[in-house]
């Protein structure tokens, strides 16, 4: 089961990650291409106040391309906590939004240098993200992510991964989660607490006493069964 989904999700996310390198890259030569992140702003939080982080699994090219490019070249230490600490991310969300702010204003009525000051912010945090994935662990960046602090605040009660009684503590949930997040800590709440879950299912998927699920729905490993 754990290899359909891994499987599925990199199909997925091979769909998506090209937005990255479109923008990044392309951005320089046709600024206008910057806009392209906005998109991703409204997505992300659309997604978030419905379901959660899930747009953080697949949707995000930047994700994507941390977990198909940065995860096999990167050390994958454990994440600090200074990196979930609620004040680094608020500092994080605020310089980036104070930049943008700022280049936004001068710019103001030349869509070109708008564009182009979006191409340079998502230039510069990328780079940042890829040497801590590769330092550290591929997903560091989400975590402080203004996106992903955002959606982080929107998350809450949202598509939460049911724990049932059948957990045994056995810690492969935490082993395998891309986030780092630790799901059986939450066996005596029924529910994951923890708004950083991108509901990818790779806990759900290796869960040897299928204890975990999503909204008091199996759905998540009925389907993986069904592919299989």
């Amino acid at each position: 089961m754990k290899k359909i989904l891994k499987e599925k999700r990199s199909k997925l996310q091979m769909l998506t990650w090209i937005g990255l390198p479109l923008v990044t890259v392309g951005g320089w030569f046709y600024p206008l291409l910057g806009f392209l992140l906005l998109t991703c702003m409204i997505g992300s939080m659309g997604i978030a106040a419905f379901r959660g982080r899930a747009w953080c699994d697949w949707m995000c090219p930047r994700g994507s391309f941390f977990d198909l490019f940065t995860k096999p070249i990167s050390m994958n230490k454990k994440i600090p906590a200074f990196f979930r600490h609620k004040y680094t991310r608020l500092f994080m969300l605020g310089l980036i939004l104070t930049m943008m702010g700022t280049q936004w204003y001068l710019a103001w009525g030349d869509l070109e240098a708008m564009g182009l000051a979006l191409v340079r912010i998502l230039t510069v945090t990328t780079a940042a993200g890829i040497l801590l994935g590769i330092f550290i662990q591929p997903r560091v960046w989400c975590h402080i992510c203004p996106m992903g602090t955002l959606g982080h605040m929107l998350a809450g009660g949202k598509n939460q991964l049911q724990i049932s009684s059948n957990c045994v503590n056995c810690r492969l949930c935490a082993k395998t989660c891309p986030m780092q997040l630790e799901p059986y800590k939450y066996k005596s709440d029924a529910v994951m607490g923890d708004n950083d879950c991108i509901k990818c299912s790779s806990c759900v998927a290796v869960c040897p006493k299928k204890a975990l699920s999503f909204d008091n729905c199996p759905s998540a490993s009925t389907e993986m069964e069904k592919s299989a």
